[in-house]
Order: structure tokens, then sequence, then C-alpha cells
């Protein structure tokens, strides 16, 4: 027992010595060409300055003053009808007895054998 311990524990050892070599550079071919001249660059810098925003912080907050268009009843109404339809979609079956739940809802089934008005 004490060689088969010894040997499976060279054998880990011997796995985990892999070396990793670091490659050559790799040159970038394709040169970076802005798309906004020097001023431009320079004008939105004084434009977040004069704002007192610096988008460049780790503070940074782009949506601190953000104002929703929904209620909050509104949005939370939506997650749980997408909640109970990933739930559903997740399920043992796939999603196909909800589904079917939601096809009777817009209409109901049609049977063979019962009459259908034809205009």
């Amino acid at each position: 027992m004490n060689r088969t311990l010894i040997a499976s524990l060279l054998a880990v050892a011997a796995a985990g010595t892999n070396v990793a070599f670091a490659d050559d550079i790799t040159v970038e071919t394709h040169p970076f060409v802005s798309t906004l001249s020097r001023e431009q660059v320079q004008a939105d810098l004084q434009h977040y300055r004069a704002a007192g925003v610096n988008p460049w912080s780790t503070s940074y907050n782009p949506v601190a003053h953000f104002q929703g268009a929904r209620t909050r009843a509104e949005v939370t109404a939506e997650y749980l009808r997408a909640r109970d339809e990933v739930a559903a979609m997740n399920g043992e079956d796939s999603g196909s007895s909800w589904q079917a739940a939601q096809a009777r809802r817009v209409a109901p089934p049609v049977l063979a054998g019962e009459p259908v008005m034809v205009r």
C-alpha cells in the first residue's frame, strides 16, 4: 500500500510540474486610427470637467440621475410574468404544458366533430 501511495503521489507531483513558456510579442499589424480629432477629444474633456463628471473615475455612476418611465408595480408584474415563463420553460416537460395553457387562453381548442360556422 505504501508503494502505491508513493507512486500515486509522485505521479501527481510530476503532473503538476508543467512549465509555461511565454510566447513572442504580438505585433499589431493594423494600427489604431481614431475617429475623433484631438480638438474633439479635448472638447469632450472640457465638457466633462464643466459638468463636474469624470467618466474615468471609479466612482462614476452614469445612471445616478436616471428616472424610470414605469411604476414599481408594472415592473414587478412584468418580472413575475417572465419568472413564471422561465420556470415553465426550464421545467421537466420543457414548457410544453405551459405553451398549451397559453394557447388555450388565446383560443379554445377545436375538437373533431364540432360544427364550424363558415361565413
